[in-house]
């Protein structure tokens, strides 16, 4: 009777588990969303008179490290970097290992980011600061502040704040040194701070430091600085604005690209650009062009259809001369005209007809050209060539819902090498002027003039702008319904664009001040926009 109860008993309890599988599965319980602890070092956290070779640190869970190269911050930087484990592998603690000699009464900050995680969920224990003293006490004072890009609306992430002592501090020590302290920026932060700091007169930069060496190499980073120096202790917050310095023109060699045309690259700001060529002493036609993508630094020059040899290449730009030896070769291509229509489809009320032409042109003849409009009806027009850029402009009155049809007879076009068009034609339309939206703009707290209001897409391209030497009231009219920003230059050299800073000749960007809000201009819509400067 027993054992029929006992087996009665464990039917009953094996079907109450069946159906409960049946019923669910196991979770494994609420994800772990907390971060690790630490439960101690070695030395203690704000140890002074620290004399070893060896930090310890043990947290309550198995962690990793990753990132660290990146994400570590060690203030004052040291010459050798010190060996950390685990990186990648999991532990309990962290060791690094200190290869370098430590300055005598200095405090140091080893500040980790976001490179210490837990092992199962990547729970980071964010901005973990391991700090200790070679001195007797630790260096309590701190400097504050953010950065801005002088061009960009956002800055970059990640940018580097570096003091140098004011009293060795020289032009070229950030090319050559590095700093006493350093910090970084937090990814999509503006603001910084540099802590543990000894009372002092400190030169400040801000680097864009793309090599993470600690040192301004200009091809590569953008700098912020102030002209004075800052003395601790302070209650200033500071501002530092970043920009990426052009540097001095430099040209390149000329490469072959076809059986009439060289490209030459150059970095930096071209003031008046000039190119010449001889050969055998004799001088040669050349026509140069913009390479045709707007990002590189680049022209073309096209130069006459001959028996190949060696050209003897200068290149002028303000003072900078120098001379290249470029030997032809007899390659596959040549270029040739070729006629085709920048403008496609819509055409809208602000812009003008444009064709682009593969080969510089020598002649344009209007009377071969005929634009009509949809019921055939003659239109007047003014072309214009733009060599530079290889375009042909057609300027006319638009009228709305119309279909414009530009013919070109033969030969109306000739180019750098007497070749003629055959017979072309090219058609756009236009919408309605109510498609369009208008943008009154207008400004106040205007500081100084020349100035320069640009509208921006959502991208940052700059689709319209007007210059302006004492006008605070600006029309865009028929401009595309979307989201735009505005952003006035203060053009302070009066040339028409904005120019960035030079460190050496302490010269800071051309200030920029951008409308925080985005402006919705839709179609058939006027609209008005206060924008104050201060």
């Amino acid at each position: 009777m027993i054992k029929l109860k006992y087996i009665v008993s464990l039917l009953v309890v094996a079907t109450f588990f069946t159906n409960c599988a049946k019923r669910g599965t196991i979770t494994g319980g609420p994800k772990d969303t907390i971060a690790p602890k630490i439960i101690g070092s070695l030395p203690a956290n704000f140890s002074t008179q620290f004399k070893g070779n060896e930090i310890k640190i043990t947290f309550d869970e198995l962690i990793k490290v990753k990132d660290v190269t990146k994400q570590l911050i060690i203030s004052p930087p040291l010459k050798k970097q010190p060996i950390i484990v685990p990186q990648s592998s999991a532990s309990k603690f962290i060791s690094i290992k200190l290869l370098d000699t430590l300055q005598e009464n200095t405090t140091y900050s080893f500040n980790f980011g976001q490179s210490i995680t837990d092992n199962n969920e990547n729970n980071p224990y964010s901005q973990f600061k391991y700090v200790f003293s070679t001195g007797n006490y630790i260096d309590s004072l701190s400097v504050v502040g953010k950065i801005k890009d002088a061009y960009k609306q956002k800055p970059d992430n990640f940018v580097s704040i570096l003091l140098y002592d004011a009293k060795t501090f020289t032009d070229s020590t950030v090319y050559k040194e590095t700093p006493l302290y350093v910090t970084n920026t937090l990814d999509s932060l503006q603001l910084f701070s540099l802590e543990n700091l000894k009372e002092g007169s400190y030169q400040i930069i801000a680097l864009k430091d793309k090599s993470g060496n600690n040192k301004f190499d200009p091809k590569s980073d953008k700098i912020g600085f102030l002209n004075e120096p800052i003395t601790l202790p302070t209650s200033t917050a500071y501002e530092l604005e970043l920009f990426a310095e052009k540097p001095q023109f430099k040209a390149f060699k000329p490469t072959q690209e076809s059986n009439n045309k060289l490209y030459l690259g150059y970095e930096g700001k071209s003031k008046n650009l000039k190119v010449t060529a001889k050969k055998r002493g004799e001088s040669i036609p050349l026509r140069m062009t913009k390479y045709p993508q707007k990002e590189k630094d680049t022209v073309q020059l096209f130069f006459p259809k001959m028996e190949l040899d060696s050209l003897e290449i200068t290149v002028e730009d303000g003072s900078y001369t120098k001379s290249f030896t470029s030997k032809l070769k007899n390659l596959k291509s040549s270029d040739s005209l070729k006629i085709i229509a920048k403008t496609q489809g819509v055409l809208s009320f602000r812009d003008q007809l444009t064709l682009t032409t593969n080969t510089p042109i020598d002649k344009i003849d209007v009377s071969k050209m005929v634009l009509r409009n949809k019921d055939s009806v003659a239109v007047n027009f003014t072309a214009k060539y733009d060599e530079y850029h290889q375009e042909i402009r057609f300027d006319f009155k638009k009228e709305e819902e119309e279909k414009y049809t530009l013919e070109l007879l033969p030969e109306a076009i000739t180019d750098f090498y007497e070749s003629k068009n055959d017979s072309l034609q090219f058609e756009v339309n236009t919408k309605l002027l109510a498609d369009y939206g208008n943008l009154k703009v207008t400004l106040s707290g205007v500081k100084r003039f020349p100035i320069i209001l640009e509208v921006l897409d959502e991208n940052g391209e700059v689709l319209y702008s007007k210059a302006s030497q004492k006008e605070t009231a600006m029309l865009f009219e028929t401009i595309e319904p979307k989201l735009y920003t505005l952003r006035v230059i203060y053009d302070d050299n009066g040339n028409g664009i904005w120019d960035t800073g030079d460190y050496l000749a302490k010269r800071q960007a051309e200030e920029i001040v951008y409308y925080a809000k985005l402006l919705d201009v839709r179609a058939n819509w006027d609209v008005e926009q206060d924008f104050n400067l201060d």
